[in-house]
Order: C-alpha cells, then sequence, then structure tokens
C-alpha cells in the first residue's frame, strides 16, 4: 500500500490483513523511532485492529537507520510472515523503502570520504540546508525528490557518491537492481482525482495532532537536546521558532500544514514513477465499503505477492 501522508494506508492495509491474513511491514522513514507517535502518525492499538505491525516503534531517536538497514529488516519480516502461513502487507509513504525491498536491490559499501563529507557539511551550515538539496536536484532530480531537504546526511551523503563516482546515487541504485525480484507483488496507490481533497484531509489531521498532544511531544523531545535523526520529522522542526519565542503557535500550525502537503506532493511524483503501480482514487467512491471492493478486485486479478525461498 502505497501513496502520500494522510491518504488512508494504514487503514487499508489493516482492511486488507483483516481480510486476506496479512501482518503490515511498515514503510515508514519516520515511524521506526522510539516516542514518535502523534509526529509520525504512528497506528496505535485501536487502529492496528489485531494485526501485527512491523517495523514501527523499535529504534532510539538518536540512532541512524539507512535504506539498506531497512531492506535487511523488512526482508527477514517478510521471510517470517510468510513462515507462520501469512501474507505481508508493505504499507507506508517512503518510496526509496518500498522499491529498494521489491526491486531486490543490493547495497554495497561505497567507500565514502571525511573531506568531502566535512566541506559539505560546513557549506550546509554557511549556505542553508536547501542549498544543498538544490544541488542535489540539479544533479540527481530523482533522488532529490524522495529526501527531504531536512533529511541532511542524505542528502550529503548522495553529493557524496556523485562526487566520488560520478554517478548519481539513483542510477548507482538502480544498476544494484541486477537479481530480479523474489517477489510477486500487487501495488496499490491511493491517490486523489481533486489534490484539494487530499490538502484537506492533511489540514484536518494536523489539526487532530495538536488536539492530541504534539505539541507537548514536540517540546519534550527539543528540551532532551538529543542529537537525532528523527529531530527531522515534519511536525517538530516547525514547531523550534515558538519554543524560542520566536514565531506565533498559529504561525507554526500553519508551516506544519504547509510543509506536510509539500511533502505529499513529493510522495506523489515519485510513486507515479513507480512501474505496475495500480492507483485507486480515495475521492471517487461515496462509501468507504466501496472504495474497499474496488482494492479486492485489484487483489484477485494479481498474483499476491509472495516470497521466493530459494
Amino acid at each position: 500500500m502505497a501513496g502520500p501522508t494522510a491518504s488512508g494506508k494504514t487503514k487499508l492495509a489493516v482492511e486488507i490483513s483483516k481480510l486476506y491474513g496479512g501482518e503490515v511491514v511498515s514503510a515508514d522513514s519516520m515511524q521506526i523511532y522510539k516516542g514518535m507517535s502523534i509526529a509520525t502518525a504512528k497506528p496505535d492499538e485501536a487502529e492496528m485492529q489485531g494485526i501485527p505491525h512491523h517495523l514501527i516503534d523499535f529504534l532510539e531517536p538518536e540512532e541512524p537507520f539507512s535504506v539498506a538497514d531497512y531492506v535487511k529488516l523488512a526482508r527477514q519480516a517478510v521471510k517470517e510472515i510468510y513462515s507462520r502461513g501469512n501474507m505481508p502487507v508493505v504499507c507506508g509513504g517512503t518510496g526509496l523503502y518500498i522499491s529498494s525491498l521489491i526491486d531486490n536491490v543490493k547495497f554495497d559499501d561505497t567507500s565514502g570520504s571525511t573531506e568531502i563529507r566535512k566541506r559539505l557539511e560546513k557549506e550546509a551550515e554557511q549556505l542553508g540546508k536547501h542549498a544543498l538539496w538544490e544541488r542535489l536536484r540539479s544533479v540527481d532530480e530523482e533522488t532529490a525528490l524522495n529526501t527531504h531537504e531536512n533529511n541532511l546526511p542524505r542528502v550529503i551523503r548522495a553529493l557524496e557518491v556523485y562526487e566520488i563516482t560520478g554517478e548519481k546515487l539513483s542510477v548507482h541504485k538502480a544498476n544494484s537492481r541486477t537479481g530480479g525480484s523474489p517477489y510477486k507483488t500487487c501495488i496499490i496507490g491511493i491517490g486523489f482525482e481533486d489534490r484539494q481533497a487530499l490538502y484537506e484531509r492533511i489540514n484536518q489531521r494536523v489539526d487532530v495532532m495538536i488536539k492530541n498532544g504534539l505539541i507537548e511531544e514536540a517540546c519534550a523531545f527539543y528540551h532532551s537536546r538529543r542529537p537525532a535523526t528523527a529531530c527531522q520529522a515534519i511536525g517538530y522542526k516547525e514547531l523550534i521558532p515558538y519554543f524560542e519565542n520566536k514565531s506565533e503557535l498559529s504561525e507554526c500550525i500553519d508551516k506544519i500544514k504547509q510543509e506536510t502537503r509539500r511533502y505529499a506532493k513529493r510522495q506523489l511524483t515519485w510513486f507515479r514513477r513507480v512501474d505496475g503501480i495500480q492507483w485507486v482514487m480515495a475521492d471517487k467512491f461515496g462509501e468507504y465499503k466501496n472504495f474497499l471492493e474496488n482494492v479486492q478486485n485489484i487483489i484477485a486479478k494479481s498474483e499476491i505477492m509472495c516470497y521466493n525461498k530459494s
């Protein structure tokens, strides 16, 4: 299950799991971290409805985590799910995670350069993160579109690989897809015919997050002063000006909504490039049962993902 934030992926993954005996494997680069439940829209027990969820809430916020790490753990989770006779339902909005898993990407240990990395870090301090992200987009648009500008380590790594090898990180990863996928997949993408309908869902979800304690969660994280990749999550960094008495709360909340809408747009751009994805427009169906029946029809016509034990 793929699609932009706030599109209803979690609910659909749970319903499909209930229908087909599935277990959910998360493909969300922020839900992996502990203690960030509200900002990352991590599903709670009520939303999970008893369906096992994997690769959620298992990593300390300051610990690094790469797409290679994700693929390794996701492959293991898929294998274990099949060993129980169940169906893995991969669900998330991090396109690079999903593509790398189903395309059987092989990761090597391309050596890095401390000198290049430190220079890029210094440039980020002087010019700003956005300037480095724009540079990445100019040389490797595909990687840039799937990388938020605040994810500085990933931006720097992509630029580092480009400087060292002269090859785009996206091309480097594409060249790693040589073994063929061990899976048969049915990729469902949740879309919207009316983009404004998605944006309204995003705005409403942010309001619910605020009501459920996002400000308190972000404030506690801010005052912990933990050096963390996780602080890049939308909903945390936008509140920092409020905590530092530099902006009004309403301005920061509007910024969260704006950044979330922009992120959703980037997600849609990424997923539209995925081969074989079958789109279901969430705003096309009046009742949810009709939407779910449409998804079931798509699954019925396809071969559900299965693990090749060889």
